[in-house]
């Protein structure tokens, strides 16, 4: 499946790539495991010459150095912006010593959406992300604001990052009683070794048609291939500061591999083909310090796992989800049918329940 197969982004018009390019690596913050310049724009380039359309940064990465690069890459080639579903996000404050300077109010994320767009040398993003919850900010305005900068056609569309399934929920209601734009899509963090999001916001991502875009489809690395059981890794620029995997992450870890052996692939394709198998419309971002990253990841679209392989990977990397996701399942099909199959969902494995069986 190559990058010019493109999906449709949720319940929207927007039509992306299977693998959206991330830039948070864009840039020379010091400090940040980034890429310069010339590097950053070898990444750009390649992804969008293989017919990839989806680029995704943020307002703060690498101190807005992210936003400049793509800004100055677009600009000097005419006629290329057009092409590109571009994204970025709101949220952390630049401007210290100034409460207002971030956050989800309505002066923020105009005041925000302006310095954004400067840098990336636009009149309008294509999609315009929450980044992270702001609790002091009812929602209602939050939405509103966005509403209004759709409306004013500096936006196209909304989506929310790290923001907990109940507010989601609440936004989107809002958005559709009120005739407000709606949510599209959710950036979470989701790979094999991180499932948390299965518990509550998969579920209602589901239910709404919002699109799943997961940061760190390979956990920092982990999924990369590059770690292994007694091995020092030396070529990774977060590994100083990440640490190595626990044994339970190795465990997951080494059962990608086998996987990738045996297709004769990279644990990378591997992990980020089981990713874009999960039910609705999954759209993995990737990550690049190099170009030689970029294409390893990329060869994920020419891996298709079998049935099996995806239930072993299932099982290997099955969360511990929090309350009440475990009695959603299986127990849920044994308290309500009681041996019976309802709407192709059997739960004759259990025997009849008993009030006495039942805890609180």
């Amino acid at each position: 499946m190559p990058l010019d197969h493109y999906v449709t982004l949720g319940r929207s018009g927007l039509r992306v790539s299977p693998l959206a390019l991330g830039a948070m690596t864009f840039g020379d913050d010091p400090g940040a495991a980034g890429s310069g310049v010339e590097e950053s724009e070898k990444i750009l380039a390649t992804y969008l010459d293989l017919g990839g359309n989806f680029v995704d940064t943020a307002n703060f990465y690498a101190n807005g150095h992210s936003e400049k690069i793509l800004g100055d890459y677009f600009a000097a080639r005419p006629g290329s912006r057009s092409r590109v579903v571009l994204a970025s996000k709101f949220f952390t404050n630049m401007h210290p010593g100034n409460p207002n300077g971030g956050g989800a109010g309505r002066s923020s994320i105009r005041a925000q959406l302006h310095e954004t767009l400067r840098r990336l040398s636009t009149d309008y993003l294509d999609l315009y992300w929450l980044h992270n919850w702001d609790r002091n900010t009812p929602i209602e305005e939050t939405m509103s604001a966005l509403d209004d900068l759709v409306r004013a056609g500096t936006i196209r569309y909304v989506g929310f990052s790290n923001v907990p399934a109940w507010v989601t929920a609440q936004a989107q209601t809002l958005a559709v009683l009120r005739g407000w734009t709606p949510l599209v899509a959710l950036q979470v963090e989701y790979s094999l070794l991180a499932r948390g999001v299965e518990g509550e916001i998969a579920p209602l991502a589901a239910d709404q048609g919002l699109a799943l875009v997961p940061w760190s489809p390979l956990r920092n690395g982990f999924l990369s291939g590059k770690y292994r059981r007694g091995v020092a890794v030396s070529d990774s620029a977060r590994a100083a500061y990440v640490g190595g995997p626990t044994d339970e992450e190795f465990r997951v870890i080494d059962a990608v591999g086998a996987v990738a052996g045996s297709l004769g692939v990279s644990s990378a394709a591997v992990a980020l083909a089981w990713l874009r198998a999960r039910p609705g419309t999954v759209v993995p971002i990737l990550g690049a310090r190099r170009l030689e990253h970029l294409q390893t990841n990329l060869a994920a679209l020419d891996v298709t796992l079998t049935p099996e392989q995806i239930q072993a990977l299932d099982e290997v990397s099955a969360p511990s989800l929090d309350y009440p996701a475990p009695m959603h399942g299986a127990l849920r099909a044994m308290l309500q049918f009681a041996g019976t199959t309802v709407d192709g969902e059997p739960s004759t494995v259990y025997p009849p329940l008993l009030a006495s069986d039942v805890r609180y």
